[in-house]
């Protein structure tokens, strides 16, 4: 095998997408990435892995949300951006970095971070998305967050929402359209197990 097989799941809020992306990397053996490309990102440039974690999945902020979280001029940056780059971007920058090293070294899957975009060139490539009814991913993350339904509501349109602008701010192509991924699986009927089958069937194909 000349390639590592990736994978890349990006999802909807409570969908289940990163249940799905343990399973299968488990399944088959892979490595799985997803907030552990912060940890490993605070290794690679010596940032304070709080402010990383603060700017993950998030697209640049205004300048003023920058300095309240001390997030532009407070930090040396020596990957090519200039010292008062904002957090968000230089992030980005690490972790595109990061990923790209990965899927060299590794199987891996990978849970959101634009990692569909990063590596689509990758010959290899599996890009999902995850989704499911609104009705379900309210039960889902009433469920895994203890909170009421109308908790769960809000926090599924801030998230959703939040993914989407960071998306479509580093790579300039629309979160959750059809043409951007190999798979979309609706996770509403067949649950998590039922979609890490469906991707394990697709990937015997390649």
């Amino acid at each position: 095998m000349s390639e590592n097989i990736i994978v890349t799941i990006a999802r909807q809020c409570g969908s289940g997408g990163r249940e799905i992306g343990e399973i299968l990397a488990q399944k088959l053996g892979m490595v799985y990435h997803d907030k552990s490309l912060i940890n490993l990102a605070a290794e690679k440039s010596g940032l304070n892995p709080e402010i990383l974690e603060n700017a993950d999945e998030k697209a640049t902020p205004s300048f003023l949300y920058s300095i309240a979280v001390g997030a532009i001029g407070m930090v040396p940056f020596t990957h090519g951006m200039p010292y008062d780059t904002p957090i968000n971007d230089k992030l980005f920058v690490l972790q595109s970095e990061i990923i790209e090293e990965e899927a060299k070294k590794y199987p891996c899957v990978f849970v959101g971070r634009c990692a569909d975009y990063i590596l689509k060139n990758h010959p290899r490539l599996v890009r999902v998305f995850i989704y499911a009814s609104p009705e379900k991913r309210i039960e889902r993350i009433a469920r895994v967050n203890e909170v009421e339904p109308s908790e769960a509501k809000s926090l599924m349109t801030k998230i959703d929402k939040k993914r989407a602008n960071y998306y479509n701010y580093y790579t300039s192509q629309k979160w959750g359209k059809t043409e951007n991924y190999d798979i979309m699986i609706d996770t509403t009927k067949i649950g998590v197990e039922g979609a890490v089958k469906l991707i394990e069937e697709y990937i015997k194909l390649l």
